[in-house]
């Protein structure tokens, strides 16, 4: 039986959005069951099939995308075969956008008419680098709100990061230091991040302040939810999201 998550957040109606979990698959142990991802060691044949069960909810094939812990958003009406970055977008009907992920964030993103649908794969490397900014900034129209909805991702109490990178965010807006919390190991040089808190910054930044989540941490509840930071070897989940008819 398949187990999606259903956005919580007041999109327009036709602003159509899921995120999966790891129920209702066909793959085995260490990606059981439903491993959407085909670059991570599972029976090619097995993703197909789970991609396939997921496409029979989809208006269309998803546009996957070779993603690279980078800053590029890609339009997904374009007519690119397997594009590289980390952001997917669209202004047309039925194209259905999406990301993999297994502890990065997944962001949802809309505009308050329902013209422009988004979503984004941010781990820390791409909330460093702007992919949510550059995101938002090729969604946005004269008169757009956009609003976001940030999905299932690692959470604060597990998310372990060295002080470099605590150090490249308060770099960028010294505010940055609130989603910081010291972790007394290897001599204090770790400390854990809340990713919810960064990205609710760096959006508040550029004038998105209607950011909707549930806030649910893929690496405590491993009955749900792939994390690459709590088993390694391990499947992945999609984030989608497309404008309906």
């Amino acid at each position: 039986m398949s187990d999606w998550i259903t956005p919580n957040w007041p999109a327009p109606y036709n602003v159509q959005a899921l995120f999966t979990t790891r129920h209702g698959g066909m793959s085995s142990d260490p990606y059981a069951s439903l491993n959407l991802a085909d670059h991570v060691g599972d029976n090619p044949l097995i993703v197909k099939q789970n991609r396939a069960k997921l496409r029979r909810v989809l208006p269309n094939e998803p546009q996957w995308l070779k993603q690279v812990h980078g800053s590029i958003p890609i339009w997904a009406d374009d007519d690119v075969i397997v594009p590289e970055g980390d952001a997917a977008l669209s202004r047309s009907y039925n194209v259905v956008c999406a990301v993999l992920t297994a502890d990065c964030l997944p962001v949802f993103l809309c505009d308050d008419v329902g013209t422009v649908v988004g979503i984004v794969h941010a781990g820390w490397r791409g909330l460093v680098a702007g992919v949510l900014e550059r995101a938002v900034t090729e969604m946005s129209g004269k008169n757009a709100r956009i609003m976001a909805y940030l999905g299932p991702a690692i959470g604060p109490n597990f998310f372990e990061v060295g002080e470099k990178v605590r150090h490249a965010f308060i770099k960028q807006d010294e505010k940055s230091a609130l989603a910081f919390a010291p972790h007394y190991k290897d001599n204090g040089k770790k400390c854990f991040a809340d990713i919810f808190l960064l990205a609710r910054q760096r959006l508040a930044a550029i004038g998105v302040t209607e950011v909707y989540s549930n806030e649910e941490c893929t690496f405590s509840n491993p009955e749900r939810f792939f994390s690459y930071r709590r088993d390694g070897n391990t499947g992945r989940m999609a984030g989608l999201i497309w404008l309906a008819k």
